[in-house]
C-alpha cells in the first residue's frame, strides 16, 4: 500500500507538472497568437513559475498525504498554493523589472491551470471512488477471532459490500490458561485452511493473541504458499486512530505513538540552523532601526524600560527570561494577569505593538541565544503552565520542544488571550501536531502566513 501511494504521488506530481506547463503554453498562444518573438523573454517566466509551484506544493504537503484524491482537501490546498505561486512570480517581476510581462496573461495562465489542474483530480477522484467500490466488492476477506477490532472490521468490510467471513469468532479465551485456548484452536487451523482454498479467500485477517506465535507461523506459511495475504490485528485500543511508528533495538520491536521529527540529531541542527541565520538576519538588519524609533516612542508615551522582560516556560519546562517590548504602564501584577480586550493597562503605542505582532521582535534574541526557536508553540506564563498542566490533557506535550516566537496554532487563530480553557485545548492540539509533523518547510509555510496576516489582521491581536 506504501508502494503504492509513492507511485500515486510521483504520477500525480508529474501531471500537473505537465498540465501546468500545457496550461501556460496554451494561454501563451491564445494571448500572442503569431507573435513567436515574445517567446524567448517568456522562457525564464516558464521556469519561475515552475519552480514557484513545486516549492509551494511541497511545503504545503499537497503530495505527502493519505488524502491523495480527496478532491474538497485538494482544492483548499491548490487556491493557497496558485496563491503562493503568484506572491513568487510577483516577486520575480519586481526583480528583474519585467514590466513588459503581460498581466492578461497571467490571468489567462492562472485561470487555466485552475480549469486543469481540478478537472483532472475531479476526474482522478471519481476514477478511484469506482476503483475502489470494485476492489471491495471483489475480495474474498475472512476475520480469524473474537474481539471488538475483528467486530470493528467486518462491519466496515461488510458495508463495502465485500465478501467476508468470521472464523472462531465464539472463542473465549482463557487468560489464566493460555495454554487450553491455544491448544484448542489449533485442531481448527487444518478447518481453516480447507475453507480459505474452497472459498478462494484473498485476505486472512488474524485476530487472535500475538502469543500465539507457532499457530501465527504456521497461518503465515500458508498464505504465503497460497497466494495469500495475511494480516494480524491487534486490541491494543489505546493505539485507535493513532499512527503508529515502529523502530527496532537489535530484535525487539519498538512502537510509538507518535512520530518525533525533531528527535534526530540532523533535524535538531537544521531547525537550529534556520533559527540562527533568520534571527541574527533580523538582528543585524531590521531591529537596530525598529529599537530606535520604538524605543524612543515607547519612553516618550510612559516611564519604565524598553523591553518588558517575563519568565516564561521554556523547553522541558526550564523557565526563562522572554524579551518584548513593553506595551503596557508598568505594574505589579504584570506576571499574574494577562492582557485582554481594553485592557487599560496597555499604551497606545503598545496597542500598535500589539496589533502588527511589533512587539515580538526583540524575541529575535532570544532565538540567538537559543531559549527559544522561530516556530514553535508559544512560551506561556509560569503562572499558566501550572494551571493549565493540571486542567488540559497534554499540555506539557507542547514543552518537548523549543518555544516559538510564531507557530501553528497561531496562524489558525489561536493567539493573545487563553483564560477559556477550551481555546488552550485547541491551541495544545495544534502545537502538538506541529511536533508530531515538523518539517523545514512547515516552519517557512507558518514564517510566511504570520507574516501573512499581520497584513491582513488577526481579531485576537490585542
Amino acid at each position: 500500500m506504501k508502494s503504492n501511494q509513492n507511485l500515486f504521488r510521483v504520477f500525480l506530481l508529474i501531471t500537473d507538472f505537465i498540465l501546468i506547463n500545457f496550461a501556460t503554453k496554451l494561454a501563451f498562444l491564445t494571448r500572442f497568437q503569431g507573435m513567436e518573438y515574445y517567446e524567448d523573454a517568456y522562457l525564464s517566466l516558464f521556469l519561475i513559475f515552475n519552480l514557484a509551484w513545486l516549492g509551494a506544493s511541497l511545503v504545503n504537503n499537497v503530495y505527502n498525504t493519505d488524502k491523495l484524491f480527496d478532491i474538497r482537501e485538494y482544492a483548499s490546498k491548490l487556491f493557497y498554493i496558485l496563491f503562493v505561486q503568484a506572491f513568487v512570480v510577483f516577486l520575480y517581476i519586481v526583480s528583474v523589472k519585467a514590466q513588459y510581462l503581460s498581466r492578461l496573461y497571467l490571468l489567462h495562465a492562472y485561470l487555466v491551470t485552475l480549469g486543469f489542474l481540478l478537472g483532472f483530480r475531479f476526474i482522478m477522484h471519481i476514477i478511484y471512488q469506482y476503483y475502489n467500490s470494485v476492489t471491495y466488492s471483489i475480495r474474498k476477506i475472512i476475520i480469524v477471532g473474537p474481539g471488538e477490532s475483528a467486530d470493528q472490521m467486518y462491519e466496515f468490510f461488510e458495508s463495502k459490500g465485500t465478501n467476508v467471513y468470521r472464523f472462531l469468532d465464539e472463542v473465549v479465551l482463557d487468560e489464566k490458561n493460555p495454554e487450553a485456548g491455544q491448544a484448542a484452536i489449533a485442531e481448527r487451523i487444518e478447518e481453516l485452511k480447507r475453507f480459505c482454498l474452497s472459498e478462494g479467500i484473498n485476505e486472512i485477517y488474524f485476530s487472535l493473541p500475538v502469543t500465539f506465535a507457532e499457530i501465527i507461523e504456521e497461518m503465515d506459511n500458508f498464505a504465503d504458499d497460497n497466494f495469500i495475504y495475511f494480516r494480524i490485528v491487534t486490541e491494543l485500543r489505546v493505539l485507535n486512530q493513532r499512527k503508529l511508528n515502529v523502530s527496532f533495538f537489535n530484535q525487539v520491536m519498538i512502537l510509538s505513538l507518535r512520530k518525533e521529527p525533531l528527535r534526530n540529531l540532523g533535524n535538531q541542527m537544521l531547525k537550529r540552523t534556520f533559527d540562527v541565520a533568520f534571527s541574527a538576519l533580523v538582528l543585524t538588519t531590521i531591529f537596530p532601526m525598529l529599537y530606535l524609533i520604538i524605543g524612543t516612542l515607547i519612553k516618550m508615551e510612559s516611564k519604565g524600560p524598553v523591553f518588558f522582560r517575563q519568565l516564561r516556560t521554556g523547553r522541558e519546562g526550564k523557565d526563562f527570561l522572554c524579551y518584548k517590548f513593553r506595551t503596557m504602564r508598568p505594574s505589579n501584577d504584570a506576571d499574574n494577569k494577562q492582557a485582554t480586550k481594553g485592557d487599560m493597562r496597555i499604551t497606545r503605542v503598545g496597542a500598535f505593538l500589539r496589533k502588527t505582532s511589533l512587539d515580538e521582535i526583540p524575541q529575535f534574541i532570544n532565538v540567538f541565544l537559543g531559549h527559544m526557536s522561530v516556530v514553535g508553540p508559544r512560551p506561556h506564563m509560569l503562572k499558566h503552565t501550572a494551571e493549565y498542566s493540571k486542567i488540559i490533557d497534554k499540555y506539557l506535550f507542547r514543552h518537548f520542544i523549543t518555544p516559538g516566537i510564531t507557530g501553528h496554532a497561531q496562524i489558525n487563530g489561536f493567539r493573545g488571550e487563553t483564560e477559556d480553557p477550551e481555546l488552550m485545548r485547541k491551541r495544545v492540539e495544534y502545537d502538538s501536531w506541529y511536533i508530531e509533523n515538523w518539517s523545514l518547510f512547515l516552519d517557512v509555510k507558518i514564517v510566511f502566513l504570520t507574516v501573512w496576516n499581520v497584513f491582513k489582521g488577526e481579531e485576537r491581536a490585542y
